[in-house]
């Protein structure tokens, strides 16, 4: 098992760095490999559950996820047990006006489509991942916020 974590600071209010993150169809727009989301199911606390589509190493991922473990502006946990297994646990917290989010992935790479040879590349691939997503999400949410203040 492989474990990635990464923290962001983004200057926007928790309630809606929370409930950007927690809606599945923002992520094709912020996560890079993130080629597909359907079947979305939403609930007001912020559980989720949803069907992706995920590129690595050039290879497509099917998968479903389920984030049941919630609380609301605090953490969520999502488990995906199709595809590329794996848990992904966020951690929003308060912090001088804005949010400050911590990501920490556990997952495997998938045995037979990518080597034990590959998985050093990859996992620094996915690092580079979860840092482009994290920016994404914050420039998103602070753009926005830019905006909505004019």
């Amino acid at each position: 098992m492989t474990t990635i974590e990464k923290s962001i600071y983004i200057d926007a209010p928790v309630e809606r760095v929370f409930e950007f993150m927690t809606n599945p169809e923002n992520l094709p727009a912020i996560w890079p490999s993130m080629v597909e989301v359907s079947g979305v199911e939403r609930q007001p606390s912020g559980a989720h559950s949803f069907d992706w589509v995920y590129k690595m190493a050039g290879l497509r991922f099917h998968g479903h996820a389920d984030a049941s473990e919630v609380e609301k502006n605090k953490t969520v946990v999502v488990r995906n047990e199709k595809g590329i297994p794996s848990t992904f646990r966020y951690r929003y917290e308060a912090k001088n006006g804005g949010t400050q989010v911590t990501m920490r992935t556990e997952y495997d790479i998938p045995g037979k489509a990518l080597s034990k040879l590959a998985e050093p590349i990859l996992t620094k691939l996915n690092e580079r991942e979860a840092d482009t997503y994290l920016q994404n999400a914050k420039e998103t949410l602070e753009h926005s916020a830019a905006k909505a203040a004019e």
